[in-house]
């Protein structure tokens, strides 16, 4: 007899949360849904709990925890919580066994560290916990006996890459990149891009945020950060290359010249399901890769002067200590401002290296010294904002 996995949703309302919610439909009995966490889209958490029936409803604050219980049922036994409080006991007071930590943004650090402090397994989806507070994640991690998955399409290849091999024969990692809708723009077109243009990705659906950092190549930096962490690689070790079709999530290369590839549809149900259910490879109902029909696969190396934001997060990483933290933080401010209107498409990355150049890089030991070099970077990327509108 199969004994259902228990799961909390970090993100549940998100791409991610949705994707993997589709995953505990797909397998009646496998999974049980403990806890739900969102900001506020309090009508789909709601719908969410109906269906699941967690113990933990978490949203933002307390407006939108008084705007969810108006729409639950009276008879759903499920506690509704706010706010950073909330968010932890979604992570580790419902008795999840598996967290997927999929909360955008800086925002997932705490819950998800408090996950690996409880030495729970967590599938990460927020590469930002990594991005920012990779050092004390990861001593946390090794203290407490935490297992971190990667939910990451790309992250989720390099880790079946490597699984019955030796990391230590590692020649480097090869993190593929579609290149975003804006790949073969010229310098300036991505001077005239929209934040519809921006959104439109051509092989993956996600959240707004993470669409533009595909965008800019953002995104692909800050998953080879994250990726320095998770594989205790050297980040000059790991490689971007550009790979428009979105089949081969990733690859290894090792000492003896083999690459091993992991390929897949671009859908992101397949790493989530890996992930949940690890280290068991469930039976999918999902369409297989059409190998003798999906035409050619082509790659190319990225193009540093059109898309910056790539070459800045490098250089945040190599740099290390709190950089990263700003770097994310910074770019976070950026996305919003280019979201709502207020900056270019080009301006994002002029945004994050002005932070970056003012900061003083200090040592990212603790999470609060993250949490602090992260408020610091918001703090000097609204005032660069401001200084330009003026």
């Amino acid at each position: 007899m199969v004994v259902a996995r228990r799961l909390a949703i970090l993100g549940c309302t998100g791409s991610i949360g949705q994707n993997a919610l589709e995953v505990v439909r797909a397998y009646p009995g496998r999974f049980q849904v403990v806890s739900l966490a969102a900001a506020r889209s309090v009508k789909k958490l709601a719908q969410q709990a109906i269906e699941f029936k967690p113990q933990v409803l978490t949203v933002i604050d307390q407006a939108a925890a008084a705007a969810l219980k108006d729409l639950l049922p009276p008879g759903l036994a499920a506690r509704v919580t706010h706010g950073p409080q909330g968010y932890l006991e979604a992570a580790v007071g419902a008795g999840a066994q598996v967290v997927l930590s999929a909360m955008v943004g800086s925002a997932g650090l705490l819950p998800t560290f408090a996950a690996v402090q409880a030495g729970l397994t967590v599938a990460l989806a927020n590469k930002e916990t990594l991005v920012a507070g990779g050092e004390p994640v990861m001593a946390a991690a090794r203290a407490k006996g935490a297992v971190i998955l990667p939910v990451d399409s790309e992250h989720s290849a390099i880790f079946q890459a490597l699984m019955g091999n030796d990391p230590g024969r590692v020649r480097c990692l090869w993190l593929t990149a579609s290149g975003g809708p804006f790949r073969d723009y010229s310098a300036p077109e991505l001077s005239r891009v929209t934040p519809a243009q921006a959104l439109n990705h051509p092989n993956w659906s996600m959240g707004p945020k993470i669409t533009v950092d595909s965008a800019t190549l953002m995104n692909k930096g800050l998953e080879a950060i994250e990726a320095r962490w998770l594989f205790d690689q050297p980040l000059d070790n790991i490689k971007v290359v550009i790979h428009p079709q979105s089949v081969v999530h990733s690859l290894v290369e090792y000492v003896d010249g083999s690459v091993l590839a992991q390929l897949g549809l671009p859908d992101m149900r397949l790493p989530i399901a890996f992930a949940l259910a690890y280290p068991e490879r469930l039976a999918s109902a999902l369409p297989a890769l059409p190998v003798t029909s999906m035409g050619p696969l082509t790659f190319r190396e990225p193009d540093l002067e059109r898309f910056p934001a790539l070459g800045l997060a490098y250089q945040a990483g190599r740099a290390g200590g709190t950089c990263p933290a700003v770097l994310n933080g910074a770019n976070e401010v950026a996305v919003a401002a280019f979201l709502r209107g207020a900056l270019s498409f080009t301006g994002i990355a002029q945004c994050v290296a002005a932070v970056l150049e003012r900061h003083q890089a200090g040592a990212a030991d603790s999470v609060a010294a993250v949490l602090e070099a992260d408020r610091w970077a918001r703090e000097a990327a609204r005032a660069w904002l401001a200084a330009r509108a003026a």
